[in-house]
Parts: structure tokens; C-alpha cells; sequence
């Protein structure tokens, strides 16, 4: 009973392993595709803008909500 597990288990691991190094594989294909055509600066130039418009809401929405809770707070 043992044995049958193990039999099963060990050409699974193999597959899932042998699935990941492909996918390893192909993203450095991507990633040098990317760095010899120059668009990966343009990718990562997008990330930060988006990442700075986050972080510049998230700053003016913690401000609204400071003045909306000290407006509250006053008015009790």
C-alpha cells in the first residue's frame, strides 16, 4: 500500500518540478527579449508611474479620512 503511494508520488514531483524549470526557462527568454528590443525600461518606467499614482492616492485619502475623523470627533 505503501509503495503504490510513493510510485505515484515520485513521477508527479518529477513532472511538477520538470513544469517549473520550463517556466523558469521561458521567462528569461522573455526577459531577454524584452532588454534587447529596449521595451523593458518602458515596462518598468510604466510599474513606477503607476506605482507612485498609488501611492499618491492612498496618501490624499488618508488625509481626507484624518479630517473626516477629527471632524467627527470634534462634533461629539
Amino acid at each position: 500500500m505503501i509503495l503504490s503511494h510513493i510510485h505515484i508520488k515520485i513521477p508527479a514531483t518529477f513532472t511538477l518540478v520538470l513544469l517549473l524549470f520550463q517556466n523558469a526557462n521561458a521567462q528569461s527568454i522573455d526577459n531577454d527579449f524584452l532588454r534587447s528590443t529596449g521595451k523593458i525600461y518602458s515596462v518598468i518606467a510604466a510599474i513606477v508611474i503607476i506605482f507612485i499614482i498609488i501611492i499618491i492616492y492612498l496618501w490624499r485619502l488618508d488625509k481626507k479620512l484624518t479630517k473626516l475623523e477629527n471632524h467627527i470627533k470634534d462634533e461629539h
